[in-house]
């Protein structure tokens, strides 16, 4: 696991110097690092089905008792999926998606690796220290990201948006896990999830330990910050906003329901906050023009319901809400990346002056009417098995 860290983040330092010298293809060659995260994992899934999955432990700070842990399990073995094979799409996407004469795309180049690494620290640690640390990386490249288009306020601000938001809910986070690892006497995950600590303190915590899956996963309240982050390439929205960063906060609900589920404080947040956030997207994205503003509500709605399904506390629900977690992913992406397509192609992203794409761009379109299909929910797709 550590080499798989220590390759991305080799390969983001380099990335400037490979798009200076091979171009937009070097976005192929860059691809091949989250790639290498899928075949990892791949070779592991019969551990990973046995129950038996690797692990990894290296001293970090061994006198205040910080490892860098490592572990996977089935649910950090579909994230690392979903997070090294979205991102291998995304960036041989990239290598056809921005202009010859782009400028900033090796400093962009650089930094989406760096954001894969990151996630792929987040849904693998077995720390909590160490996924504070992995969880801030994503933030810091996440505004990077947002802002890759310096010149616009827009983007700019959108930027400045999202990074206090999802700041602000993990230094509330960091307070919490500061607290659950004080009264367990470990900041193991595995260890906590088996000897789960209790207490008033305790109870304090798992909400501040939600503050950051709440922000990160952009629910309500905070749910403005994601339609305002489609500013950003497109992309990074296929990216961080449909298919790795908003799920960080999924995957955090998820990695913690089955200790935290069948508390009222996890129930009031997870729940009352899920409901709310699956309607009001799902309302806001129908009266939408821009065809990414209808895709971020509807993103925002789905998220919802996600941290609902994973957080409710039952095995069966949970495993339902991995399954619309796998589905969403790849469904959302591509629609993302087939806005990307249409923008390009006609110059504008309003639903009210478009017409003909299909004849204009008919492989756009049929993998559109796939992904479409999927998130509809018909049969054979992803989509259909997942919400059924």
């Amino acid at each position: 696991m550590l080499l798989l860290l220590a390759l991305h983040l080799l390969v983001s330092l380099v990335a400037p110097l490979v798009l200076r010298y091979a171009g937009r293809r070097g976005f192929l060659l860059l691809a091949l690092a989250p790639a290498s995260a899928v075949v990892w994992a791949l070779a592991h899934t019969g551990a990973v089905t046995r129950d038996d999955g690797p692990s990894e432990l290296v001293g970090w700070v061994p006198s205040l008792g910080l490892d860098l842990a490592f572990r996977l399990d089935s649910l950090s073995w579909l994230m690392v999926l979903l997070v090294g094979g979205i991102g291998a799409v995304v960036l041989v996407y990239s290598s056809a998606y921005f202009s010859p004469t782009a400028g900033g795309l090796g400093r962009f180049s650089g930094v989406l690796v760096a954001f894969a690494g990151s996630m792929l620290g987040v849904v693998t640690t077995d720390d909590l220290v160490l996924l504070y640390v992995f969880w801030e990386l994503t933030t810091v490249t996440s505004y990077l990201l947002i802002g890759h288009y310096a010149d616009r306020k827009a983007s700019r601000r959108a930027a400045m948006q999202a990074i206090v938001v999802t700041t602000a809910g993990g230094l509330a986070m960091l307070v919490g896990v500061l607290i659950i690892g004080h009264a367990a006497g470990t900041y193991r995950i595995s260890a906590i999830l088996a000897a789960l600590p209790g207490g008033t303190a305790v109870g304090i915590a798992v909400v501040l330990l939600l503050a950051g899956a709440v922000t990160k996963s952009a629910l309500v309240p905070f749910h403005f910050w994601l339609p305002s982050a489609m500013a950003a390439p497109t992309p990074v929205s296929a990216y961080l906003h449909a298919a790795a960063m908003v799920k960080a906060g999924v995957y955090l609900v998820a990695r913690f329901a089955p200790a935290f589920g069948d508390r009222l404080e996890w129930q009031v947040v997870v729940l009352g906050l899920g409901s709310a956030t699956l309607l009001v997207g799902g309302y806001r994205s129908l009266r939408q023009y821009d065809l990414k503003l209808v895709l971020a509500f509807g993103t925002v709605s789905q998220l919802g319901l996600l941290v609902v399904l994973v957080g409710y506390g039952s095995r069966a629900v949970a495993l339902a809400g991995i399954a619309m977690l796998g589905a969403h992913a790849m469904f959302k992406a591509a629609l993302f990346l087939a806005v990307g397509v249409v923008d390009a192609a006609t110059g504008t992203r309003d639903l009210r002056r478009l017409s003909g794409i299909g004849r204009l761009l008919p492989v756009t379109a049929t993998a559109a009417g796939l992904a479409t299909a999927s998130m509809i929910g018909l049969p054979p797709f992803a989509g259909y098995v997942a919400k059924e």
